[in-house]
């Protein structure tokens, strides 16, 4: 006869399975909290909001229109010209996380950066702000700058010192604050006459210039020398526009030159009779130089995410950032390329006129 011997289950004793689970869960919430808690060097780009620089933005008691134009003629107008934003997490004062990343590398709309590839090493986040809110301030009277030679006004440009490097050659010549009246005698109207003049010399020539210092004029001998094959003077220049009237754009705290291309375009549809964009909504953005030249932004992707994200169905692009355009524009989206204010200008009219077909594009 065989005889089993069953063994009784024990009442006090615990499962492995769920004190294994307990183990994972635990394992996992350290995890995502060491995750969420370590700073890492890298900054997350994201699609930011847009702002029509024709309509107004809330404020305090009443609406404030973006774009402000005293002592001038100005002409009512209708749709929209976006200047567009991008969303920066991390940098100086900010912290991104492992976490942060994670999400960002999951999401197409975003993008991934070294720090260092954004924000100069050891800059703080105060220093961060005042950059970006005179390049602001610079965009836009370079902005009206070019607007009002569009139209055959003339706008006198005073050229002066911004800083001087300590290694510069003429540390000891020129100070910040001298303002350039006259190169090699010849009476000075822009900075690209002193660039010109300046390059035309052998590096280790000398070059006469006439500063006006605490208003009073004289001529001092600089020396230029060479940098990457041509010759300079070693000192950063600041430029100043004579205005005839006064341009204000509220950009909401927004800093930095990449809205330049639309500020222009804005105030010139300010200053001429009719809707320049025929009621349409136009996105855009690119820097804007005092020749008219439109210049290469950051974060293009992002911006025409977030334009599309604000009902734009139009974007005005660089022509320099077309390599980052191809291949990422949102559906419904129709890109524009523009190298000069002159094209984004046309590209405009064309759009309100519905002769848009043939505008060139990224491709």
């Amino acid at each position: 006869m065989t005889t089993s011997v069953i063994e009784a289950e024990d009442p006090f004793r615990v499962s492995r399975t769920p004190r294994t689970f307990a183990y994972i869960t635990l394992f996992v919430v350290v995890l995502l909290a060491a995750a969420m808690l370590v700073r890492v060097p890298y900054v997350v780009m994201k699609p930011g909001p847009t702002s029509n620089i024709l309509g107004a933005i809330s404020g305090p008691g009443e609406d404030k229109p973006v774009l402000s134009i005293s002592g001038a003629t100005t002409y009512p107008t209708s749709g929209e010209l976006m200047f567009t934003t991008v969303l920066v997490e991390g940098g100086p004062g900010q912290h991104v996380s492992a976490m942060d990343l994670f999400v960002a590398w999951l999401t197409p709309s975003q993008v991934v950066l070294p720090e260092e590839q954004v924000y100069p090493p050891g800059q703080t986040q105060e220093q961060a702000e005042e950059e970006g809110a005179a390049e602001m301030a610079s965009s836009q009277e370079v902005a009206a700058t070019v607007a009002l030679r569009a139209l055959g006004q003339k706008v006198p440009e005073k050229v002066s010192v911004a800083e001087v490097p300590q290694d510069s050659p003429n540390a000891a010549i020129l100070r910040a604050g001298d303002s350039f009246v006259a190169v090699d005698g010849v009476p000075l109207t822009s900075a690209d006459q002193l660039r010109s003049a300046i390059s035309a010399t052998k590096a280790g020539a000398t070059l006469p210039l006439t500063i006006r210092r605490k208003g009073v004029e004289q001529t001092v001998e600089a020396r230029t020398v060479d940098s990457g094959g041509r010759a300079v003077i070693g000192v950063y220049l600041s430029l100043d526009y004579d205005l005839p009237f006064t341009v204000e754009i509220n950009a909401g705290g927004v800093g930095g030159p990449s809205a330049g291309l639309m500020f222009t375009l804005a105030i010139e549809d300010a200053l001429t009779p009719g809707a320049a964009t025929g009621g349409k909504v136009i996105a855009g953005t690119g820097t804007m130089s005092a020749d008219g030249s439109v210049g290469p932004i950051g974060g293009i992707q992002q911006k025409m995410v977030g334009a599309q994200n604000d009902g734009a169905e139009w974007f005005l692009a660089p022509a320099e950032n077309c390599s980052e355009v191809v291949g990422h524009v949102p559906d419904g989206m129709r890109v524009v390329r523009v190298a000069t204010f002159a094209e984004g200008w046309a590209a405009v009219k064309a759009i309100s006129q519905g002769t848009a077909a043939n505008l060139p594009t990224c491709a």
